[in-house]
């Protein structure tokens, strides 16, 4: 279908498989990828100390060594790390070892931009092997998917996510210098058995665990956007833990992940009690725009990348005094469209804000914009949508004042 773009389990047609050189692309110096591995120090060590006892694990527990097939899924609130192995494409999956997470950045929720500490949420593959990571070793993932790339900050949606060694994060997923000695190794032979892409989910919760769940509603019950978000995680870890396979995944064009053509009905909007609706401000909107969905060159703000940080600073501290009571910053989500004569139209607050209020101060600040270059395809301007993430933050300063005023 033309509104799906079809994610091959993980979105597989994403992203560039880097670090990652195949047994063809070794060539004769080496039989395969686990003999390149092993040119460097750190894995050959943990090759060398761990591959032993992987193998009695593994007998332990009545698996086939090594695993053809292996899968990760990570839940952030339960801090665990799940690695699922199988021998043969047809087998269910059958559960190996669960990692302790030992510290998470950011919260629940997905990430949407640079430098919001988030993990990301969603579903994605290994697309690198670091031998000489900082963090000991680490397994990158291919943040930002399709999906990421539709639906957070259009200049700055962020990136070098891994799973690696040590106990600090700032968005990554840290499993201890032993955790990630065992996981590259089972990374690295399946790599090396045929699986060019290793799937990795990240969820929220466990959406099987009462107190899990409990605290993701109570997180949740005002923001519609992240209860949808989560019920299509929640789709893919039902199909999982019902069949034991993998779910097909499929994004649209709106950057929604569609789990198996599933429809959750789980999480439904509570409509009963409707609030009285105030008088809306009009803002400017233009109808009909003929949007291109994939440009030669994107619209240019006045001046380039770095005027429009600076404009993008300016406006969150001139929002600061808007900010909702007791709140003390917020990471709100605005779409909005350059047309193709350069000015900026139909501002909608998609996410981090359900103050109409303030949305409405937001987006009648942002209306004065100056005008951008906007987009070109083919030698023509076009109009073309925008995704941007403002920062707004109280600063620690007034913080401060305001603690010591207050005795």
């Amino acid at each position: 279908m033309k509104n799906l773009i079809l994610s091959i389990l993980l979105s597989i047609c994403l992203g560039q498989l880097v670090a990652q050189p195949s047994a063809q692309k070794s060539g004769a110096a080496f039989a395969n990828f686990i003999d390149y591995q092993k040119t460097f120090a750190r894995p050959d060590e943990s090759f060398r100390r761990k591959e032993d006892t992987l193998q009695k694990q593994f007998s332990e527990k009545g698996l086939k060594w090594p695993a053809n097939y292996i899968y990760i899924r990570s839940f952030k609130y339960d801090s665990q790390l799940e690695v699922w192995v199988k021998d043969q494409m047809s087998d269910p999956f059958k559960l190996f070892k669960t990692y302790k997470v030992c510290v998470l950045a950011g919260t629940l929720g997905p990430k949407r931009m640079e430098g919001d500490y988030q993990v990301p949420e969603g579903f994605y593959y290994i697309n690198e092997f670091n031998p000489t990571s900082n963090y000991h070793l680490s397994l990158g993932i291919n943040y930002p998917n399709i999906s990421d790339q539709l639906l957070s900050d259009s200049l700055r949606p962020g990136g070098s996510i891994y799973i690696h060694g040590s106990c600090v994060s700032v968005g990554c997923i840290p499993i201890t210098d032993e955790g990630i000695d065992e996981l590259y190794i089972l990374a690295a032979m399946a790599k090396s058995q045929g699986q060019e892409f290793i799937p990795v989910h990240i969820f929220p919760i466990r959406f099987n665990r009462p107190k899990s769940v409990s605290y993701f509603n109570n997180l949740s019950k005002d923001d519609v956007g992240l209860k949808k978000f989560a019920s299509k995680l929640e789709d893919a870890f039902d199909y999982f833990d019902k069949f034991k396979q993998l779910p097909v995944i499929m994004i649209s064009d709106k950057g929604d992940y569609i789990v198996n053509a599933a429809s959750s009905a789980k999480l439904k909007d509570n409509n009963d009690a409707k609030p009285v609706k105030r008088t809306p401000v009009q803002h400017l909107e233009r109808k009909d725009i003929a949007l291109a969905e994939s440009v030669h060159e994107w619209p240019k703000y006045p001046g380039g990348a770095e005027a429009f940080t600076k404009y993008l600073e300016g406006l969150g501290g001139s929002m600061v005094e808007y900010l909702p009571k007791g709140k003390r910053k917020a990471y709100v989500q605005v779409e909005f469209i350059i047309d193709k004569d350069g000015v900026p139209v139909n501002f909608k607050v998609v996410n981090g804000s359900k103050d109409e209020d303030f949305n409405d101060e937001l987006i009648s600040k942002m209306e004065k914009m100056p005008k951008w270059q906007p987009a070109i395809l083919n030698d023509k301007p076009v109009a073309k949508k925008m995704v941007q993430t403002v920062p707004i933050e109280l600063p620690e300063t007034a913080t401060a004042t305001t603690a010591a005023a207050g005795g």
